[in-house]
């Protein structure tokens, strides 16, 4: 019996690096993969922290039955170890990314293409076994090739990079106009980034930690402002020439940003949620109305990891600015969540798997 090292979550704030059994050989519409770069996403720092969130612990997860402990991460690139009976689209070597997102066959959403609408909600790394480990099993239709210049650290973040051009997208931004994102985390500066992308004219950039406005400076923003201050709104609007911006996207998830960032809209101006809010949130529907603000939910991403591949590959989306550290997966406890959670200068952690 083959074994391989593993980062497996038990309970919050119990990762253990263990040998576990190598998958064998992929079902007919399954890819097996080995692992070169994986990132550390914000919820796999939530399950670390104070989980089970998504991780099926008191019952199945419905679409392949897996249960309790889990190798975790979903942001991650690799080389094509073997393919199931019925892959025909990619063979041994080929270097790929990987989009952890499960699609419910059974779901209505599936044959209209909104397939991240699809229920129960499931990832690679949080409802089956992820990428922390040297090799991992995931459906076909998860796959995609990436160009001989896209790195596999640049591979590995193409996932969360996904996160944000989908996000910034349903915003509707155009060429020219303005925005303001709450939250330098990473999804936060991957919006940064995506929306220079797209055109933004100005992107104001707001967080608590001096050391993330650094980096959105670094990274482009062209004005950063302390969540700490008092007036943040007022202060948006400032750095916008006394006006109110087009789009605001929340990539914090508190209620405090939400209200300020909705507060810095102009008119008829669209908010987006992209974060996670760990508590119900409340909204002045009012506000709303009388000032036509659109305010839009998004989840994950769909039909656009070929977009993104293509503008990392392009050079329009330096991802790998983001990167802060590169760890082993030994070290993937001190020096990947709680460094995450305990200096707010680390902003991506790559885990180098092949180093161990």
């Amino acid at each position: 019996m083959e074994m391989m090292k593993a980062a497996r979550w038990h309970k919050a704030k119990d990762i253990r690096i263990e040998q576990v059994e190598t998958p064998g050989k992929p079902a007919a519409h399954q890819i097996k993969i080995q692992v070169k770069f994986a990132g550390i996403c914000g919820s796999d720092l939530h399950e670390y922290s104070h989980g089970p969130m998504l991780i099926p612990v008191e019952k199945p997860y419905a679409l392949n039955g897996h249960q309790g402990t889990t190798t975790l991460g979903h942001e991650f690139s690799g080389v094509v170890e073997e393919v199931g009976d019925q892959v025909t689209r990619f063979k041994k070597g080929d270097r790929v990314v990987v989009e952890p997102l499960f699609r419910n066959p059974d779901s209505e959403f599936i044959p209209n293409g909104k397939y991240n609408l699809s229920e129960p909600l499931g990832f690679v790394g949080l409802t089956a076994n992820g990428g922390f480990a040297k090799y991992v099993l995931v459906e076909d239709y998860m796959v995609y090739k990436i160009p001989d210049n896209v790195s596999f650290e640049q591979g590995a973040i193409v996932e969360p990079a996904a996160v944000a051009v989908y996000a910034v997208k349903n915003t509707g931004l155009e060429i020219g106009q303005n925005c303001v994102i709450f939250g330098a985390g990473p999804i936060g500066l991957l919006c940064l980034l995506a929306a220079k992308a797209a055109g933004a004219a100005k992107v104001i950039v707001v967080d608590v930690a001096e050391k993330r406005l650094e980096k959105a400076k670094e990274l482009g923003a062209d004005a950063v402002i302390s969540g700490k201050e008092a007036d943040v709104a007022g202060k948006v609007k400032a750095a916008n020439g006394g006006e109110g911006l087009d789009v605001f996207i929340d990539a914090a998830g508190v209620q405090v940003t939400l209200d300020a960032g909705i507060q810095s809209l102009k008119n008829g101006g669209v908010a987006l949620i992209v974060a996670l809010f760990g508590k119900p949130a409340t909204i002045n529907a009012f506000d709303l109305v009388a000032r036509e603000i659109t305010l839009k939910g998004v989840i994950a991403y769909r039909n656009i990891f070929p977009e993104v591949i293509n503008l990392i590959a392009s050079g329009k989306l330096p991802v790998e600015k983001l990167v802060t550290s590169k760890i082993i997966l030994d070290n993937i406890v001190n020096d990947g969540f709680e460094a995450l959670l305990n200096n707010p200068s680390q902003v991506k952690i790559l885990v180098d798997i092949e180093k161990g």
